[in-house]
């Protein structure tokens, strides 16, 4: 398996492919940004620690990667501002964005080539990738809400004090402000979170506030989020590397799961060596269901817009 990561050199690239090599499951790790030297220098970092971790080649270069790629992971673009939303990137991203996917579709990549998008507002950019790349659509994924999922899940454990491995939760719909928290299937250790002791509504808003706002937090203490990112990025990338058949809340053109159609957000996704999968419609509530529709709505009006600048 090898994984190419397009902006390999910056802060999300360069903990994804960390987090890749201390995962030891791909075989072969490049990394292609515009600044060649700067991915080479990150290459030649991670090849120095291989001897302690894993027998994987790791290089550094552009998009001569692109042919031999089975994971194409495209984590380039333009830093969110601390008071900026995801979609306001759009104007400043979509440019760039698209030419990356111009140059990645020049190159060749294979017919099987699993692209996983992360830049940044990653629903948006996921279905552009799927309108502009020429593979199947269930080969375009954007890594959705599984980086919400597991900062939500992070947040309830620290609150609550116990294991954040056996802490249970999804946060579905748009990377943004829309997303949807869904209490209804979350627990730890299969106990329901409702029934866990010192669980309460105002708890549950609180712990939801911040995790909706954990982005822009990271960002105005760190300057960008890097580590959780490149955790959930090798989460996707396994699944697809193992065939874990895994299901995993990320991003994906849908076609009528929840009722919703020609938009991509995240769903219960199957993830496995061909892409997604399935699509899972786990039970909702009335009110979980209602804001599926209203982030799917949010995100279409973007897409609208979106679609008749770049054609």
């Amino acid at each position: 398996m090898k994984v190419s990561i397009i902006g390999g050199g910056g802060l999300v690239g360069s903990c994804a492919a960390f987090a890749l090599q201390c995962g030891g499951i791909a075989k072969e790790i490049a990394l292609l940004d515009v600044n060649e030297e700067l991915a080479v220098g990150q290459a030649l970092d991670l090849q120095h620690g291989s001897p302690s971790v894993a027998d994987q080649v790791i290089a550094g270069g552009g998009y001569e990667h692109i042919p031999t790629s089975d994971v194409i992971c495209i984590t380039a673009g333009l830093r969110r501002k601390p008071d900026e939303s995801r979609l306001d990137l759009i104007n400043r991203n979509t440019d760039l964005f698209v030419q990356i996917l111009r140059d990645v579709r020049a190159a060749g990549p294979k017919p099987s080539a699993i692209v996983l998008v992360v830049s940044n507002p990653v629903d948006i950019l996921t279905y552009v990738a799927a309108q502009h790349l020429g593979l199947p659509s269930d080969q375009v994924i954007g890594l959705g809400t599984q980086l919400d999922t597991i900062r939500f899940c992070s947040l309830i454990a620290e609150q609550l004090k116990t294991p954040p491995t056996q802490t249970k939760a999804l946060i579905l719909g748009e990377h943004g402000e829309s997303m949807v928290p869904i209490w209804s299937s979350a627990a730890i250790a299969g106990l329901p979170l409702d029934k866990y002791p010192g669980w309460t509504p105002a708890l549950a808003n609180q712990l939801f506030t911040r995790t909706r706002g954990s982005g822009a937090e990271v960002i105005k203490r760190k300057g960008g989020a890097g580590f959780a990112v490149g955790v959930a990025i090798r989460d996707v990338i396994d699944a697809i590397a193992l065939d874990q058949n895994r299901l995993l809340p990320v991003s994906s053109v849908q076609a009528g799961c929840y009722g919703i159609r020609d938009v991509a957000l995240s769903v219960p996704t199957v993830v496995g060596c061909s892409g997604v999968v399935d699509r899972v419609e786990i039970e909702l509530w009335p009110k979980e269901m209602q804001g599926m529709r209203a982030s799917g709505a949010a995100l279409r009006k973007t897409l609208d817009v979106v679609m008749k600048r770049i054609g």
